[in-house]
């Protein structure tokens, strides 16, 4: 199983325990990821909310180069899954943008080449029978709220990734791994995002209601497939306990962190000491560590 990776800026900087992670965990499942050569940033939000053409022609760079490899795009950062579907799906359906943006890269692209997230890849091609198969030490009944967020699976029609509203797919993963998903309302809700900069006090309302939703469903930690959800969740919880005068105590990891222990995979090489809300304590009492 063969992948051009898109890592994206956040996975190359301000998370590179994701990247770590998820080198190390498909490492372990054979899953070979090829990194795009000469990979620019998608735009997030920057880029969609400036210029429609830049916005496409930022993924569409990185997606012509994945062309020229002749394999499928894995990236593991929900808003560049994001770009990278969307700007497919305008190359498909607008003749316009499309001419518009193969003149601005100097290139042919009809978004032919097919993206998918690193969760879709070992939830639905790699196969968690298979997965299971090489657990090596079972979260045992460790309880999880998946969080996914508000990009991964939104909007339906052009990410055809998992339910927009009930989303199962890292719940499942978490199952496989001998962890225990947890059924709560807010695995879909908005962070905020990169508003953390420019308005924290939304961020703070925002993953205040988030963490006190996990917490009350009995969650001991939360999972996430975001960068920018791992860090408002994570970096800013501490905030926000003072804030609202509060405990929540929840490790934040990432989905591949946590199949990566499952696999046998030191910790060391999961970036876990870069979390921020101690994920010692925790792990240590499920001897997981």
């Amino acid at each position: 199983m063969k992948y051009a990776y898109f890592p994206g800026c956040s996975l190359t900087s301000t998370a590179t325990e994701y990247n770590m992670s998820t080198r190390a965990v498909s490492k372990s499942l054979d899953i070979e990821l090829v990194e795009i050569p000469d990979w620019i940033c998608c735009g997030a939000t920057p880029a969609h909310s400036t210029s429609h053409l830049l916005s496409i022609a930022l993924p569409v760079k990185s997606l012509v180069q994945a062309k020229e490899m002749d394999l499928e795009v894995v990236t593991c950062c929900a808003a560049c899954f994001s770009r990278l579907k969307v700007a497919n799906n305008v190359m498909k359906s607008n003749e316009e943008d499309r001419d518009k943006v193969n003149q601005i890269v100097n290139a042919d692209y009809e978004g032919e080449i097919k993206v998918r997230h690193l969760l879709d890849v070992l939830v639905n091609k790699y196969d968690l029978d298979g997965l299971k198969s090489k657990v090596k030490t079972e979260l045992t009944d460790l309880k999880v709220a998946s969080y996914y967020g508000c990009l991964l699976t939104r909007p339906p029609d052009i990410m055809d990734f998992d339910d927009p509203e009930e989303p199962k797919s890292m719940d499942n993963l978490m199952a496989a791994i001998g962890a225990q998903p947890l059924e709560w309302p807010y695995k879909t809700e908005c962070c905020g995002a990169s508003l953390a900069i420019s308005r924290p006090d939304i961020v703070m309302k925002l993953t205040f209601d988030i963490l006190k939703m996990a917490k009350d469903a009995g969650a001991e930690c939360i999972a996430v497939a975001c960068p920018l959800c791992q860090s408002n969740l994570d970096l800013y919880q501490g905030d926000i306990e003072r804030k609202y005068d509060t405990e929540f105590n929840l490790p934040v990891f990432y989905f591949t962190q946590l199949v990566g222990l499952s696999l046998g995979i030191e910790p060391e090489r999961l970036g876990i000491e870069k979390n921020t809300v101690d994920p010692w304590t925790l792990l240590e009492t499920r001897r997981l560590v």
